[in-house]
């Protein structure tokens, strides 16, 4: 269960936002090869002087990132993500490149609870919610 958050020094309208949910929801799932029904998302914003990154100048937008996911993929997907991204987010919210800062944070799968169950390990094109047949 992926809790994607994103952390911004501003105020969006209510399209964008969700306009921008829908982006980082398709794009975790074509990319990490899973479900969209277990997904987590979080925006914050914050005032303009709430938030710092270093590379930054003072009063530039800014868009800090914190991915939980769980164990499993590969630096190549999450690389892949990362930029997908960051490209996003200087399309659809106007925040520059050079002012976004993202981390991975890894869990096995028993880490991530929803009032089911805890979540497996990630496997290829799983989707954690869906019943599997049995044979």
């Amino acid at each position: 269960m992926p809790h994607l958050q994103f952390d911004i020094n501003f105020k969006i309208s209510s399209d964008k936002k969700e306009k921008f949910k829908i982006f980082v929801e398709e794009k975790f799932c074509e990319i990490m090869k899973t479900g969209t029904d277990h997904i987590a998302i979080s925006i914050r914003e914050f005032g303009r002087n709430d938030l710092s990154l270093g590379r930054t100048s003072k009063n530039k937008l800014i868009c800090l990132m914190n991915l939980d996911i769980r164990i499993g993929r590969t630096k190549s997907q999450k690389r892949n993500l990362a930029i997908i991204y960051m490209k996003g987010i200087k399309n659809i919210l106007g925040i520059e490149d050079e002012n976004q800062y993202l981390t991975f944070t890894e869990h096995s799968g028993e880490q991530f609870n929803l009032i089911e169950k805890n979540l497996g390990d990630w496997e290829e094109n799983d989707d954690p919610l869906k019943k599997k047949k049995k044979i």
